[in-house]
């Protein structure tokens, strides 16, 4: 059940996202984040753990959409159309971000690449799912 899967690998994404927010400034440099983030959050600022929250949040649904389009849990609204999304954002996100932060003079860093990876695998399971799926979503 390639889509169950994928709804786990939403939830374990966003549970990391929120242990990002109780971790901390050095969370959000570990995983990423880039030092203006990490700084607001030494500074005591509410947004960077509000824009990772709100991701938290996205993954969450992501995850609850895929159980959904497994066949789990009921359907949900729109699911075809939710599942071709977020499989195309993780493919999309899983392909386009190296370039893209390469475009904007970054440098491809381990996490650009192990992220890349990830969500591109992410997407990939995603893709299986909606192919196996798609004459009863």
């Amino acid at each position: 059940m390639p889509l169950a899967a994928g709804a786990l690998l939403s939830a374990i994404a966003a549970l990391l996202h929120l242990g990002i927010i109780a971790g901390g400034p050095a969370w959000y440099r570990f995983f990423g984040a880039g030092e203006r983030l990490a700084r607001a959050a030494e500074q005591g600022r509410r947004y960077p753990d509000v824009i990772t929250l709100g991701i938290a949040a996205v993954l969450f649904t992501w995850s609850v959409y895929a159980l959904a389009g497994a066949g789990v849990i009921g359907p949900l609204p729109l699911s075809k159309a939710a599942l071709v999304a977020i499989t195309a954002v993780y493919l999309v996100r899983g392909v386009g971000y190296g370039p893209l932060v390469v475009a904007n003079g970054g440098r491809v860093t381990p996490f650009v690449v192990w992220s890349s990876l990830i969500c591109f695998g992410y997407g990939l399971v995603h893709l299986l799912g909606l192919v196996q799926r798609w004459d009863v979503l």
